[in-house]
């Protein structure tokens, strides 16, 4: 395996807009595509269109869009290992874009899709030449990035926001990928 992902998956709909709408007003949108997507789920089907052996490791759950994740993973050949959290929505997202390419995100996730580091696979993580992680579910991305590190296999991680408990997160990264504001949080 080339590259493994632990992390987040989400179901968005894109909405392009001219620009993005003030405080109070009414704007119309050109459209709406829903595609599945979250930070680690893209990243993981983008290195398989690219040529690479691509594994996917999240939660998702009992309802149309983890379908749309499933066929998605499928079709496009990545290993997914999906776990469903029986009675919960999946991850959603409602992503504004402006004619700049600037977006906006405003997204809802349940508790019950959180991925507990019980559920991964060790060998998943180890056998791979690269292990990409976001940090949302902390304790399990920690988890991976600390095998990771101890079989020498290179860490990624793609962190928004600083979410309790990522310092432990943190010290197993090779290479660190943030939204604009994290450096001056850390």
């Amino acid at each position: 395996m080339d590259v493994v992902g632990v992390g987040l998956n989400a179901t968005g709909t894109l909405i392009p807009v001219a620009h993005y709408p003030a405080r109070g007003s009414k704007v119309e949108f050109r459209s709406a595509k829903v595609l599945p997507g979250g930070q680690v789920a893209t990243a993981m089907i983008a290195c398989q269109q690219w040529g690479l052996r691509a594994r996917y490791v999240g939660t998702v759950g009992d309802d149309g869009a983890a379908l749309l994740h499933r066929a998605e993973f499928a079709r496009l050949g990545v290993e997914a290992h999906l776990f469903t959290a029986s009675g919960c929505p999946s991850q959603q997202a409602f992503i504004l874009v402006d004619d700049s390419g600037e977006r906006t995100v405003l997204w809802k996730r349940d508790d019950r899709l959180t991925l507990r580091s019980e559920e991964l696979d060790r060998n998943w993580i180890v056998h791979s030449r690269a292990l990409h992680v976001d940090g949302h579910d902390t304790a399990a991305a920690a988890a991976a990035a600390s095998w990771a590190r101890a079989a020498g296999v290179p860490v990624i991680a793609d962190v928004d926001e600083l979410y309790p408990g990522v310092e432990a997160l943190l010290k197993n990264i090779d290479f660190l990928i943030t939204s604009r504001d994290i450096p001056g949080r850390l």
